[in-house]
């Protein structure tokens, strides 16, 4: 999407797991219909609501929590500040009184099972994700509204500019980049790193001061969630797979004693009980396991770009403070403002959206992001960040999204780790590499991302109807 301003606060988002495009959007769409209630003056006439889901969101939606984001969507809770541990108390109070309440005041009729419809068989025209929302008015008047939930939890009415950003798309940055190569070519001119360019661009958002605040926050919710995530050591994941939580244990094995309560003395803790490439590749995938864990359990996670890729930038950045000794805010704000480049350049160019283009589009562009913010903060030229983006992506090129039982557990929990083992080893190949000699580009990469994306055979696109989907049966837990 060409001439699109998108801010590093669009890219990484604060929410609920387990998914941006099947959790995250709908939410955010149920928000934005009720806005549309009250913006037009009906909310009060409201006697009913009622919800369809279409395409992917029906396919996969029950084991990915469509159903029960759109209505906490509707009940007015936000993914940002809602009590994750009182999620389950709040559907049970609405299912149990057969009603929620709009925007504070007004009580209408709602049940799951009828008011919620999953059309498994039907897809709306402009993205596989598409939602419904039909409100029934006094005098048997119905106002509607569609949204399509486009990935990384943008939402979108069918036109360009994402439903959740009036100002993308019309925002002028001072230097706007939709590729690789214009973002390049700034950096040149300006002798700008690619976080010194970002933080110019955000300043047309906001004062810098808040932008560094709001990346020390992201920073802190994806430690929180690393630290929730090692922190459980039994138990299972929901839903029909059970799966068993492994973080935990992996932890336990690595460190023998409990997570401190201060994130500092934990990281000090880790370095000092080990050493060589086997400790640190258990830790990186630990870290990986622990957030996307946290995910599908309905854990507040960092969007990144999207929920189930949700473990990589948060396991590589945290593999940089711990071992690479980068812990320091500068550093920590130059890695993701780098990585949301990444993700914004691809969002442009490709798709976030696995039910657009497959995992390559989660956790391939988390890999890229994360390979990025690595070579940054190692002291890489913007170059060299653009190659290891490249290599990260060109080894995840044709990766299927085939969640079993519609659940981001298998394979999703693992590709997490891998992406972050790839970004790494992506951004040490071109910290060592010369990206002159290069024969692939990023924009390369981003253009053959896109066009696999549109060759691919529809069950590998988050439908759960081909790959490991097809041929795990269910009840099994990942080996």
């Amino acid at each position: 999407m060409k001439n699109e301003s998108i801010s590093v606060f669009d890219i990484f988002k604060i929410g609920v797991g387990p998914s941006s495009s099947h959790t995250l959007g709908p939410w955010r769409a149920a928000q934005a219909f009720v806005g549309s209630l009250v913006q037009n003056g009906v909310i009060d006439r409201v006697s009913r609501i009622g919800v369809d889901l279409y395409g992917s969101l029906a396919k996969t939606g029950k084991g990915h929590g469509t159903d029960l984001a759109a209505i906490l969507g509707l009940a007015g809770f936000d993914p940002v500040t809602i009590d994750t541990a009182s999620i389950p108390d709040v559907l049970e109070k609405i299912n149990r009184d057969g009603s929620l309440t709009l925007s504070d005041s007004s009580i209408v009729a709602f049940l799951k099972k009828e008011d919620i419809r999953f059309h498994f068989t039907e897809s709306l025209p402009f993205h596989p994700n598409g939602i419904r929302f039909s409100a029934h008015l006094e005098g048997e008047t119905i106002f509607t509204e569609t949204y399509y939930s486009i990935g990384g939890g943008f939402i979108n009415r069918g036109e360009e500019a994402p439903a959740n950003d009036a100002k993308a798309g019309t925002l002028a940055l001072p230097f706007p980049a939709d590729t690789a190569a214009d973002l390049l070519k700034h950096c040149r001119e300006n002798g700008f790193s690619i976080s010194d360019l970002v933080r110019r661009n955000e300043m047309a958002w906001r004062a810098d001061t808040e932008t560094q605040n709001g990346l020390l926050k992201l920073w802190h919710t994806m430690v929180d969630c690393i630290k929730r995530g090692c922190s459980t050591t039994t138990g299972f994941l929901p839903g029909e797979l059970r799966v068993k939580r492994r973080a935990g244990t992996m932890h336990q094995k690595l460190l023998s004693q409990p997570v401190p309560e201060k994130t500092d003395t934990w990281i000090e803790m880790i370095r000092n009980s080990g050493q060589g490439f086997n400790y640190t590749l258990d830790w990186l995938s630990c870290f990986a396991l622990a957030v996307n864990e946290e995910n599908a359990s309905f854990g507040r996670v960092v969007t990144a770009p999207t929920n189930g890729s949700a473990g990589v930038v948060p396991a590589v950045l945290m593999y940089h403070v711990v071992f690479c000794k980068g812990g320091s805010d500068e550093q920590i704000q130059r890695f993701l403002l780098t990585a949301a480049e990444i993700g914004s350049i691809f969002k442009k160019g490709a798709t976030l959206s696995a039910a657009m283009g497959g995992c390559q589009a989660e956790i391939g562009v988390s890999s890229a992001m994360a390979a990025a913010g690595l070579t940054e903060v190692m002291g890489g030229t913007p170059e060299q960040c653009l190659m290891a983006a490249e290599i990260a992506m060109e080894h995840h090129l044709g990766l299927t999204c085939d969640p079993v039982a519609g659940l981001v557990q298998i394979p999703c929990i693992e590709r997490n780790a891998m992406g972050a083992i790839k970004a790494v080893t992506a951004s040490q190949l071109a910290l060592q590499g010369d990206p002159s000699a290069a024969k692939v580009s990023l924009d390369n990469a981003v253009q053959t991302m896109w066009q696999t994306a549109l060759d691919m055979n529809e069950k590998y696109k988050e439908t759960s109807e081909g790959g490991l989907a097809l041929h795990i049966p269910v009840g099994l837990s990942e080996c």
